[in-house]
């Protein structure tokens, strides 16, 4: 069971539910240790004072703001203790906003709150409840851990969900710190349309369970083929850049790809039995032989990761969940080039 992180009190006009803060999430990375190359020496970090080139005890190390020119303002551990706000233990919610009002750049971390006791269920899944039906998030400032946050509370699933959010200080402005940015109205209409209908041709329901972390998948893959002496076999490399004159003709092939996957999609759903497959037209080879009609296949570079997993699950094809889209699309064409040789023979 998860431990609590934070404990305190929501207060929601005159209600106040006691509650415990959990964390939602958790990081996954693999984490690694550092050798010299070589060698089987482990690489560590020390506090080190630079003048002595001797290690620092953390009870003696304060720290110094820089003022620029070598020159620093020294502050205590204690000093920033009696200035700071000290350790909250209520989350007052000030206002509610539409939660499509928060731009996503706002959310930083996820957290859920719970009762801090069964007692306090009843008040706790009226705010949950509220919070649904209006679908309004409750802004409030809460202390943690010796930092102030802003903080977006919202209905989930059966749970209230706080969500920390940067403040605006902390969001800096594209336009000056990136100068690349192209100036606007530099495509034509008719790019604009046929981009359109190709988002439109792609839109489909947000399913989380379809997305995994397929690098640390590869990375774990990684240590065990060197673990056990086996071949390594890089990826695929990323597809070149789109030229700016191939620009509308990628667009327009990718709308007819996607047609043509969805054609090929809607026969698959009117096939006869396997019985009635096996009375298909059929023609006849060079040497007289019967064989089968070829069905054209759809260009599997244009397809999107969903419709290239369909086709792999019509194939038979094994460990799908775990590919990414350039696997699932060397699976297919596998598996496309087996059934066609089985075909022949």
């Amino acid at each position: 069971m998860a431990r609590a992180i934070w404990n305190g009190a929501l207060n929601f006009g005159l209600v106040t539910v006691p509650v415990e803060l959990y964390s939602a999430t958790q990081d996954h990375t693999i984490h690694f240790r550092q050798f010299q190359r070589g060698t089987s020496d482990r690489i560590r970090y020390r506090r080190v004072n630079e003048r002595t080139g001797e290690e620092v005890p953390y009870d003696e190390i304060v720290k110094g703001y820089d003022l620029g020119g070598d020159e620093y303002v020294i502050i205590e551990p204690h000093e920033l203790d009696e200035i700071a706000p000290g350790r909250s233990r209520t989350i007052d919610i000030d206002a509610f906003v539409d939660l499509e009002e928060i731009d996503p750049i706002y959310f930083q971390k996820t957290y859920w709150l719970a009762p801090a006791k069964e007692e306090f269920g009843r008040a706790y899944s009226l705010l949950i409840e509220a919070m649904a039906r209006t679908n309004r998030a409750g802004l409030a400032r809460f202390v943690m851990r010796g930092k102030e946050y802003i903080a977006a509370v919202r209905a989930g699933d059966g749970v209230l969900v706080l969500n920390t959010l940067l403040f605006p200080e902390d969001i800096r402005e594209p336009r000056k710190e990136i100068s690349k940015l192209p100036e606007v109205g530099q495509v034509r209409d008719k790019e604009v349309d046929m981009a359109v209908s190709l988002i439109e041709s792609m839109a489909e329901e947000w399913n989380p369970e379809e997305y995994h972390d397929t690098y640390t998948e590869r990375v774990m893959q990684l240590v065990e083929d060197k673990r056990a002496g086996r071949t390594i076999t890089p990826a695929e490399e990323p597809r070149e850049a789109t030229k700016v004159v191939d620009l509308f003709e990628a667009l327009s092939r990718s709308i007819e790809g996607r047609k043509r996957g969805d054609d090929r999609k809607s026969d698959e759903r009117e096939k006869p039995s396997r019985a009635g497959e096996k009375s298909r037209t059929r023609g006849k080879d060079s040497k007289g032989r019967t064989t089968k009609s070829r069905e054209k296949q759809p260009d599997l570079s244009t397809l999107t990761k969903s419709d290239l997993d369909k086709m792999a699950r019509d194939l038979g094809v094994k460990g799908r969940s775990k590919m990414n889209r350039a696997e699932l699309e060397k699976a297919v064409r596998d598996a496309n080039r087996r059934q066609e040789r089985r075909r022949a023979s």
